[in-house]
């Protein structure tokens, strides 16, 4: 049956019956379900008319930014008296930008002042502090600052689900897989840290869509993904890799072509508007020093101090340097895509496409690495290695603050060299991550979700689809 760029059929195929969930097949979550009781009866796994994979993935995420917000309502009122953003490990840059971007005096972002973030997220804050000084009319009892966090928060945890619906379709007869990350305990901790959530969600969705073969939808969501936060556009990446493998090109092109013109129309309004507030983001980021948590100032501060000293000066690494790494480990994924025997899924190259940035970037934030939570459920969904990583990415975040507090310090004998060896810890779980995904490429019965009789359920038009090109001849 021939598709259109849509990607609408004549008629909607039945749904496919859901796999077991992890409680089933993976042994850690099966330990960890002792605790309430063991693993997921058969009548539930197998769902009813209310009670759905999807609502009770939605259930448990709800749970989980609960607790995201319990986590950071110590700071909600915004007397950080005595660095208690620190001392509670509730830092979050909304509340302090709700007066460093004027948001307090009515300014509109990119209009009275240069705003430090993409397009969305500008618009994002301009409509919650609009949502502020309405409720404020009204709960006047209540400070503006606690509300735009408040309200910051709701909008957000509706972005944080419709991560987790997008994750859902795109795991196909999978559900449960996306449920790594509605339970994640990174996401305790950075939900609300910033306004990362936007953007994946429509990274999320954009993933979804491409599974039921909407290329131009995808390509509309990474667009518009790409105008919150930059790493949406590396989906691109994958799309790419897998039109070559199959040969499938158009629905690829559509999907590239979508996203340019989503991009543009919501940058070229504000741009042509108020050019020296929008190129502020741009600008910025350019001239912006190397953080703590990139290998970049890793290899400053081992360069200029070494391991018995304190913290180095800020360094911004030229600009061509950055370009040029994250252009190398774009092509070492691009040709373990082509190279792989078998046709690799879409879900292993989003989630090594995304880390190739990551790893090469002059700025990590530490809830830059929720980023990775969704990709991971579908590059490789099993739990025990996935929770290590998202512990040390706490640890990560925990040191990062006690810095910022002034604990490491060189009169204590402790110093940027042990951030660095729990920043090393990280990055060594990630690389794990990344080599038993690319072991799994090589080895698909190695994969649970081609082991299970499936072929790349987020795949769209690619799954099952033969390989029209292949580096390396299949073994055996």
């Amino acid at each position: 049956m021939s598709q259109e760029p849509w990607g609408t059929t004549s008629q909607p195929a039945a749904p496919d019956p859901v796999l077991p969930p992890p409680s089933w097949a993976d042994a850690t979550v099966a330990r960890a379900s002792a605790v309430i009781g063991g693993p997921w009866g058969r009548r539930a796994a197998n769902g009813s008319r209310w009670v759905t994979p999807l609502r009770v993935i939605l259930l448990l995420a709800g749970l989980t930014l609960i607790l995201a917000y319990v986590q950071k309502s110590p700071c909600a009122n915004g007397d950080w008296t005595g660095n208690k953003q620190y001392t509670h490990v509730c830092y979050s840059d909304v509340i302090p930008l709700w007066s460093a971007e004027r948001l307090d005096v009515g300014n509109v972002p990119y209009r009275d002042n240069a705003v430090e973030y993409p397009v969305l997220v500008g618009g994002f804050m301009w409509l919650t502090s609009g949502l502020t000084e309405a409720a404020h009319q009204v709960l006047g009892s209540v400070s503006s600052v606690e509300l735009f966090g408040a309200l910051t928060c709701l909008l957000l945890a509706g972005c944080a689900l419709a991560v987790v619906a997008g994750t859902v379709g795109a795991a196909g007869r999978r559900p449960y897989d996306a449920a790594i990350f509605a339970l994640s305990p990174l996401l305790v901790f950075h939900a609300f840290s910033n306004w990362d959530l936007l953007a994946m969600a429509f990274a999320s969705s954009a993933l979804w869509a491409w599974a039921r073969q909407r290329p131009v939808a995808a390509g509309v969501l990474i667009g518009l993904g790409t105008a919150a936060k930059l790493y949406p556009i590396f989906l691109l990446v994958p799309i790419v890799i897998l039109a070559i493998r199959t040969g499938r090109y158009r629905q690829a092109c559509w999907c590239t072509v979508s996203a340019v013109v989503a991009w543009l129309a919501v940058n070229v309004p504000i741009s042509w508007a108020y050019f020296d507030g929008w190129k502020e983001f741009y600008t910025f980021s350019d001239s912006r020093s190397a953080e703590a948590s990139t290998i970049w100032y890793m290899g400053h501060y081992l360069a200029t101090v070494g391991l018995g000293g304190g913290s180095p000066t800020d360094w911004t690494p030229p600009g061509w340097a950055v370009a040029f790494l994250l252009l190398v480990a774009l092509a070492i994924v691009v040709m373990l895509g082509i190279g792989a025997p078998t046709r690799p899924r879409i879900g292993q190259l989003a989630f090594l496409a995304v880390l190739a940035f990551l790893l090469t970037t002059k700025v990590w934030s530490p809830q830059y690495s929720l980023w990775l939570v969704p990709l991971v459920a579908l590059a490789r969904p099993r739990w025990r290695l996935n929770l290590l990583w998202q512990f040390s990415e706490i640890a990560v975040w925990i040191m990062t603050l006690l810095l910022l507090l002034g604990y490491i310090d060189t009169a204590r004998s402790i110093n940027y060299g042990w951030l660095m060896l729990v920043l090393l810890i990280r990055d060594g779980f990630l690389l794990a991550l990344a080599g038993l995904v690319v072991y799994e490429m090589w080895n698909p019965n190695a994969d649970v979700v081609r082991a299970s009789g499936l072929d790349d359920p987020a795949g769209g038009v690619y799954d099952g689809a033969p390989d029209a090109l292949r580096l390396v001849r299949r073994r055996g």
